[in-house]
């Protein structure tokens, strides 16, 4: 998943540096941009979940999940925004960021509470 997502966004970057780039205004294309970023991010975020010789938990597992929503709803939402959804599913945007953070926090759970030895 997070190396279908890692193409994903490298594709989406490449659409809007190149097809939307005369099609959508600066904020906008901004808008874009900050999604193809933390889409990306969250991308290499997922996948590192997956390879990392870490056992496989409640926590590892809560992780890739909340990185998989987090994906879909920040980024999903400016995605749809950018391309002149209507302002109110900007409201998504935020539980996506909050998805996000919850991913990072359970990873690191799943980091601390591994066995040592």
């Amino acid at each position: 998943m997070g190396a279908l997502l890692g193409a994903l966004g490298v594709a989406f970057g490449a659409f809007g540096a190149h097809a939307l780039r005369g099609m959508l205004d600066d904020p906008a294309l901004r808008i874009w941009h900050t999604a193809v970023e933390y889409q990306l991010w969250h991308a290499l975020a997922l996948f590192a979940l997956a390879v990392a010789p870490l056992p496989v938990s409640r926590w590892r597992r809560a992780g890739a999940y909340a990185f998989a929503l987090g994906i879909l709803l920040f980024c999903g939402s400016l995605y749809a925004l950018a391309l002149g959804a209507p302002h109110v599913l900007g409201a998504i945007t935020p539980f996506g960021g909050v998805a996000l953070i919850v991913g990072w926090l359970a990873a690191a759970t799943a980091c601390l509470r591994r066995p040592h030895g």
